[in-house]
């Protein structure tokens, strides 16, 4: 009853389009959640663009992404605040929902672990979280799975991702993840490296390397959204 009453004052608000949800909605409207642009790649993995991008690059088992992210689009918005408006719940809530979507797909392999792209420490504090984490972590709950932010670390910053050649980019991450404290967790296990957008891979391409590499681990990759 309290909580009725303090609607009538403050209701929830659709993190998209700002209109009041209703008590089986959160954090996004049932209008808003049908218009999200979902890439439906699990549901075809011989046509899938994101697998592609890793062609002849490393051994990837299955690459995928929940949207597809374009400028000006609702995606773009919902992942900048995950970002950098200090909302991790949307990673969250968009974790869970993709989560549900795989468990549907005859294809998807579940993973032993849901691996999430580190952040370097010192962007993390700034930060004061890793979106990817909460995306995997979403993931994780509805996979059954479990979401680990201690299987990877970053040695080193990078500068951004935006704007950069595909060369540029690839160089800009080469060498910067190293095998964090729990990584013998994951050797001979099937993983599913996690990241925010897919846009050349590259990012994903140097977690992935090492996983495979050192860990002998089979990898997957599962992005909020795709650029194409």
């Amino acid at each position: 009853m309290f909580k009725d009453f303090f609607r009538l004052f403050y209701p929830n608000l659709c993190i998209i389009c700002n209109d009041v949800l209703l008590k089986s909605e959160n954090p996004v409207c049932l209008r808003c959640s049908l218009a999200l642009p979902y890439t439906n790649y699990h549901y075809t993995p011989d046509n899938n663009p994101v697998a592609k991008v890793f062609w002849g690059r490393i051994p990837i088992l299955q690459a995928i992404a929940f949207l597809h992210f374009r400028k000006g689009n609702m995606v773009q918005e919902l992942v900048h605040r995950l970002k950098y408006k200090n909302e991790p719940y949307i990673g969250d809530f968009l974790g869970r929902i993709y989560g549900k979507s795989l468990l549907d797909s005859p294809s998807f392999s579940k993973p032993d672990y849901i691996i999430p792209v580190p952040l370097h420490p010192a962007k993390e504090k700034l930060r004061g979280y890793n979106q990817s984490f909460h995306y995997a972590s979403g993931l994780a709950d509805a996979l059954k799975s479990k979401a680990s932010d201690s299987i990877l670390a970053r040695n080193k910053s990078s500068s951004t991702q935006t704007k950069k050649s595909r060369f540029e980019r690839w160089t800009n991450v080469n060498s910067i993840f190293i095998p964090g404290k729990d990584f013998y967790k994951v050797e001979n296990s099937h993983v599913l490296l996690v990241d925010d957008i897919v846009t050349t891979g590259a990012t994903l391409e140097a977690c992935a390397d090492v996983l495979i590499q050192y860990g002998k681990a089979r990898v997957s990759v599962a992005s909020i959204a795709f650029t194409n």
